[in-house]
């Protein structure tokens, strides 16, 4: 079963679902969930890349048990996830994204370096391009995060950055990006295009849409391993 520990960043504290490895210790994984989701999504990847690494599984801020500030950027994400990587001062980890997971582990690898992160993995992400403002309704009765972060970083999805090229280049570390396929809402051909700009990717298809880990946790944990293991 994971611990749980709590981190303060300032006047954010977040909260981490820690798994110690019950094997041979190899680099620390961290792994940062989608929008809406949790560290409880990642339970069943973590469980088993613990049987040779310890994993930190996050609630990002606005999310799970962490704190709800209600100010919400891909900027301070990636300075949480820094801020974090310090306090637990554990050398450098394997950083693994989905989603809006994906896109704030971008931000933190570029801004840190491989003394702070040595292997990087995006699930599902493609590369940041304008796309039609289509915001989600919220839905009815309670939510396991704050609906804000939807509305304050959905245009910042919508609309990019203009320094998101800039981002991918500064990225240096050995990077797998997982594409979900044709089923996948996320435009697949952004996704390759991602791969294409990074330093050093490998790109892999699994058609099991946006949530491969969820979908196809054996093809994705065969992947990822491979990967990390390297």
């Amino acid at each position: 079963m994971p611990g749980l520990i709590d981190i303060a960043l300032g006047d954010v504290r977040l909260s981490l679902r820690v798994w110690p490895t019950v094997g041979a210790a190899r680099i620390p994984v961290v792994l940062l969930p989608a929008t809406g989701r949790t560290a409880h999504d990642w339970d069943v990847v973590a469980a088993e890349l613990a049987a040779e690494r310890t994993v930190y599984a996050v609630d990002l801020r606005g999310h799970g048990s962490s704190d709800w500030p209600g100010e919400y950027r891909l900027e301070l994400f990636a300075r949480d996830v820094l801020g974090l990587l310090e306090r637990l001062d554990i050398g450098p980890v394997d950083l693994i994204g989905h989603s809006l997971g994906g896109l704030i582990a971008c931000r933190a690898a570029a801004a840190a370096g491989p003394q702070h992160i040595r292997r990087l993995v995006l699930e599902d992400i493609g590369f940041p391009c304008p796309r039609p403002p289509a915001p989600p309704e919220r839905p009815a009765g309670e939510l396991p995060f704050d609906w804000r972060v939807v509305e304050q970083v959905r245009p910042e999805i919508d609309d990019p950055s203009s320094d998101w090229p800039d981002i991918i280049a500064r990225i240096t570390v050995p990077t797998l990006v997982l594409g979900g396929g044709l089923s996948s809402p996320v435009p697949q051909q952004h996704v390759a295009e991602l791969a294409d700009r990074l330093a050093d990717a490998r790109l892999v298809t699994i058609d099991a849409g946006h949530l491969v880990h969820e979908t196809e946790p054996d093809a994705y944990l065969d992947t990822v391993i491979t990967f990390l293991d390297a």
